[in-house]
């Protein structure tokens, strides 16, 4: 295919990517034919790959309120994805226009079009980094120059924990966050689920193997795994949850939201 003029020239565009297949079920336009092509394979095998993005995007909007009731107006979005409707800043500044966001991604056409899209904003900012280097994001002059360290931040990982392998020791990459960050602090997750409800084993089996096979490995949970992953953290009620009952909002009601196996969902504060 022709390279379409707002893709960075680093890009392979033959390369499906985790972030424009997710920016495609939600609708987005920065998305390639090959990523298009995953996501619709994906659909016939798990036809409510679309409405489980926008289920986490709505648990995503109900955490960083939940969050800014608390008073916390940082906010670390790893894994943050192409931005879409609804992103972290324009959700806490409504909370709080002072609200300052970090965001971090290694997709470099998520990194360009969120930058695109902050512009020359001093409160808000992008990041190219890898989750499972909690250091070089916490160090990196972006989230030193954007953040104050010394108070609380909301570390949001929505639907990016699953591609987080267990020999990457997922618990240990937390803990340096959790370490390194003030009381008062929250994380945020949203994580994949193998639990079956409404799709036949071999089907969701079928997506999976296809799926990593074309762009990445993944690592779906249980819920006492995903519970696991807020060893140290408080979490706060309810638990860990299916993600559209986590403090469901009437806004989020309908068919939309209404996916047995979204996935599940926490927040957890750090004492």
């Amino acid at each position: 295919m022709d390279r379409p003029t707002w893709a960075p020239p680093d890009v392979d565009i033959d390369q499906p990517s985790v972030s424009r297949i997710w920016d495609w079920f939600l609708d987005g336009s920065h998305n390639f034919a090959v990523d298009r092509e995953v996501a619709k394979q994906m659909l016939k095998l798990m036809p409510e790959g679309p409405r489980m993005a926008q289920a986490s995007r709505a648990f995503l909007r109900r955490a960083v309120r939940m969050c800014a009731a608390a008073g916390v107006t940082q906010f670390l979005d790893i894994g943050s994805g192409i931005p879409t409707v609804g992103n972290v800043h324009e959700i806490a500044r409504a909370a709080d226009p002072q609200s300052r966001v970090v965001y971090v991604d290694t997709d470099p056409v998520a990194v360009s079009h969120t930058r695109q899209m902050l512009g020359s904003d001093p409160t808000t900012t992008v990041l190219r980094a890898d989750l499972r280097d909690p250091r070089e994001i916490l160090d990196s002059p972006e989230v030193r120059g954007t953040l104050d360290l010394d108070q609380p931040v909301a570390v949001m990982l929505i639907m990016i924990m699953h591609f987080i392998q267990d020999a990457d020791d997922p618990v240990g990459v937390l803990s340096r966050f959790r370490d390194a960050l003030p009381a008062g602090s929250m994380l945020a997750i949203a994580h994949g689920s193998p639990n079956t409800e409404n799709m036949p084993d071999e089907h969701l089996h079928e997506a999976r193997e296809m799926y990593e096979r074309s762009v990445a490995q993944v690592r779906l949970r249980t819920r006492p795994e995903v519970q696991a992953l807020f060893a140290g953290w408080e979490l706060l009620p309810p638990g860990v949850v299916w993600i559209p009952d986590w403090r469901p909002d009437p806004a989020d009601a309908g068919p939309a939201f209404d996916i047995p196996n979204a996935g599940y969902a926490g927040v957890a504060v750090k004492r």
